[in-house]
């Protein structure tokens, strides 16, 4: 169980970096596909607007993804980094590209300039999801071999089942991005930019489930065992579940109730991450095992600590920037004065429980590191002093910031 857990979590962040990621890419798409419509400004602008609180923030899960990889599985993180190191150097460039355009963007002298940038920020949005794909369909068509540069540089991602993924990748991300600015543009109650996402979150849905079913058949005639396990046995119902989920998500854009098609669509792309995962599972790598590829005992229990400690500080910020960023909170919201008592009193309340917890893991860390002998009690000494710095800061800092956007 402890040689998987890693496995469990490094799956966990690439979901969220598909889900979250994605949609950033995909807005990108949007904005080039934009550029010669006659709602093309407005809409480049509001994918603009809607990402600037999240777009760095996302890539977060990325990093998460290859630091637990590389520490956890190194053997499996060379084999892949090195084999595949042409389309991942593309994708991290293409990243780096993106961010120098999204920055560079707002001080644009002219229009004709911040038309070139648009244009590369739009470019990357769309070349890092695709290169990204390959990557992962090269993994999934066993086409990375054990060890270091062991397989093909070039043939390994550029093959048919590799080019679908990447394909299928970039149509997800611009459903995905659809979706969440339909969503964004209802709760502006701004009704063309709705319309407008609407009818592209219907069409790219429909096209990103035409290129699923097509690259079934690719699969099928490109790796017949990846085809057989993802269609059959374990992998059956998350495959079941992906499919219920992005038409239950086109129903409800259709309906106009996008906050459930937010999750619709997640659902849809992290079930589908599940069903491949299920379906190579117990290997990473041809004739690599999770637990052959695994590093030590002490490395993974240092590593779960960790994971599990940086995310009592991550993940409460990560909930106030979505938070604040899904309400609306971030363009001016307003309250009412006795929302604005309320909103305040409830993070002062919350603050003093969290002090007081801190505090006992404080104490509770100090002590259980300088008086007991045992290493499961340094262990849990580490993560109490991992959790005193977490609760320590959701006490002073979030109740801080919830005060802040609570005032009008």
């Amino acid at each position: 169980m402890l040689k998987a857990l890693p496995l469990c979590f490094v799956l966990a962040g690439l979901a969220l970096y598909v889900v979250l990621g994605g949609a950033d890419f995909g807005a990108g798409f949007w904005q080039l596909a934009a550029a010669h419509s006659p709602d093309g400004r407005r809409v480049r602008e509001f994918a603009h607007r809607a990402m600037a609180p999240v777009w760095e923030a996302n890539h977060v899960w990325l990093i998460f993804v290859l630091v637990i990889l590389w520490t956890s599985y190194p053997k499996a993180f060379a084999s892949i980094t090195s084999t595949l190191a042409v389309p991942l150097f593309i994708g991290l460039l293409g990243i780096i590209f993106r961010g120098a355009a999204y920055a560079l963007r707002g001080g644009a002298a002219t229009a004709r300039e911040a038309g070139r940038i648009d244009t590369i920020f739009s470019v990357s949005s769309i070349i890092v999801p695709f290169a990204l794909g390959t990557a992962v369909g090269a993994i999934a068509g066993d086409r990375v071999p054990v060890g270091n540069a062991a397989g093909h540089e070039w043939s390994s991602w550029l093959n048919a089942t590799s080019i679908v993924i990447g394909v299928l990748a970039v149509a997800t991300s611009a459903h995905l991005a659809a979706v969440y600015l339909a969503a964004d543009a209802a709760h502006d109650h701004d009704r063309p930019l709705e319309r407008s996402f609407r009818l592209r979150a219907l069409g790219s849905g429909v096209v990103a489930g035409a290129i699923a079913i097509a690259g079934v058949f690719v699969l099928n005639g490109d790796d017949h065992s990846l085809f057989h396990s993802l269609l059959s046995g374990r992998a059956l119902p998350a495959v079941i579940v992906s499919g219920l989920a992005g038409v239950a998500a086109l129903v409800l854009v259709y309906q106009r109730r996008y906050e459930l098609a937010r999750y619709g669509a997640a659902l849809a792309v992290a079930a589908i991450i599940a069903g491949w995962a299920l379906a190579r599972w117990p290997t990473i790598l041809p004739h690599l095992t999770v637990d052959q590829a695994a590093a030590g005992h002490d490395i993974l229990v240092s590593v779960v600590v960790v994971i599990l400690a940086g995310g009592v500080l991550l993940l409460p910020s990560l909930h106030l920037l979505f938070r604040l960023t899904l309400t609306g909170r971030f363009r001016a919201g307003e309250l009412s004065k006795v929302q604005t008592r309320a909103a305040v009193t409830r993070p002062a309340m919350r603050a003093g429980l969290l002090t007081r917890v801190a505090i006992a893991c404080l104490i509770a860390g100090i002590g259980l590191l300088n008086i007991a002998d045992a290493e499961w009690a340094h262990i849990v000494g580490v993560t109490c002093l991992f959790a005193f710095v977490g609760l320590g800061f959701c006490a002073i800092v979030v109740p801080a910031l919830d005060e802040q956007a609570a005032t009008p």
